[in-house]
């Protein structure tokens, strides 16, 4: 089932560029303005079809990714903007001291695009990261929420069965990763599906450790179909239906995308 984009980079930020451009900057833009005057920090990058989307508009942009082969593809698809200062690529663990101290308080806008899902104890991040954020600062946070039809990740299944089908990643662990061995799944895949199923969050749990946090929501959307699913499958977007978005829990598992800003 494994599509393209999920090996091939320059697909990648084609894709996240697109999406950057036509949905994630718009969405912003509602409460806050993006121009040569914005800093931004891009906290796992990818392939930084994110940032070249901020780029185009002037703002000056950091982005920090771990994995060392999206880190090296970004770090040449966006060399005019490194060499030109207007960009900076970061190799390095944000909890490190280096980072706290190279980062503090120097940014308008931190972007977390299709990553929270993806870090453990979300509980301890979300709240780390208002030390980056400038008076005013916003963070912008899209992520599928874990009990959508495939909010397990499960299209990254070498098996084409396993990769359309849906819900299951929400089963018992023990039960979850005997149906990937039985479908010959390889190790490596087995490893990043059960650290998913480990790190994946509801809306509930996201706005809750939100609060928590000190932060308010300036601005949410909710999709029934992620804007993201147009350049991936040609799917057109559509808002999530208000009267779902009003019953908890249910609205996770008919909601395929969320985006939200938040500030202090």
């Amino acid at each position: 089932m494994a599509l393209a984009h999920h090996s091939d980079h320059k697909i990648r930020y084609q894709q996240q560029y697109q999406n950057a451009r036509n949905y994630l900057v718009p969405f912003i833009l509602k409460t806050m303005e993006l121009n040569e005057s914005t800093k931004v920090l891009d906290i796992g990058c990818g392939d930084g079809g994110v940032m070249g989307a901020l780029l185009e508009r002037g703002c000056g942009s950091t982005g920090i990714e771990l994995d060392n082969d999206k880190f090296q593809f970004s770090t040449e698809h966006l060399s005019k903007h490194l060499e030109t200062g207007l960009a900076t690529l970061i190799n390095i663990n944000i909890y490190e001291e280096e980072a706290l101290a190279m980062l503090r308080e120097k940014f308008d806008l931190i972007i977390l695009k299709d990553v929270i899902e993806h870090i453990p104890n979300q509980e301890k991040f979300i709240p780390y990261i208002k030390q980056f954020l400038k008076p005013g600062g916003r963070i912008f946070f899209g992520f599928p929420p874990w009990y959508m039809p495939h909010g397990g990740h499960q299209q990254i299944c070498k098996s084409k069965f396993l990769g359309f089908l849906p819900y299951f990643h929400i089963l018992p662990k023990f039960l979850y990763k005997s149906i990937l061995k039985v479908f010959g799944e390889s190790n490596s895949t087995i490893k990043e599906l059960l650290e998913i199923k480990d790190t994946g969050i509801s809306i509930e749990r996201f706005e809750r450790i939100v609060k928590n946090s000190g932060y308010q929501i300036e601005q949410k959307q909710p999709y029934l179909i992620n804007p993201i699913y147009l350049d991936k499958f040609g799917w057109k977007p559509r808002k999530q239906f208000a009267v779902i978005n009003h019953i908890p829990f249910l609205r996770n598992f008919l909601t395929t995308c969320v985006y939200y800003v938040i500030r202090k």
